[in-house]
């Protein structure tokens, strides 16, 4: 059983930045598929940013050049810095990994941009 825990969200004005943690319970340095999701408030979960195997990275066409994900293997961790954000961007975000087979989600941090 793998466990995700993600942290840095809150509330930020429109042009702030924040940056979500995602810790694994895991080792993650053999994990190639994880990456960060979004639901917006009365929307389907959306993708944000993933590493994909070979270590490419896919981003949703609203984020690219704003956000930029990351990984520090020695701390089993994963991080999505969040840039210039935008009301748009509100929404709960999770963390998620490929592991042995099956997808696991984080709790959810909620991120809000208001003024």
């Amino acid at each position: 059983q793998v466990q995700l825990v993600e942290s840095g969200g809150g509330l930020v004005q429109p042009g702030g930045s924040l940056r979500l943690s995602c810790e694994v319970s895991t080792n993650i340095g053999s994990i190639y598929v994880m990456g960060w999701y979004c639901v917006p408030p009365g929307k389907r979960r959306e993708l944000v940013a993933t590493f994909m195997i070979g270590g490419s990275t896919i981003f949703a066409e609203s984020v690219k050049g704003r956000f930029t994900i990351s990984r520090d293997n020695g701390k089993n961790t994963m991080y999505l810095q969040m840039n210039s954000l935008k009301p748009e961007d509100t929404a709960v975000y999770y963390c998620n990994v490929l592991f042995a087979g099956q997808n696991y989600w984080g709790q959810g941090t909620q991120v809000t941009v208001s003024s």
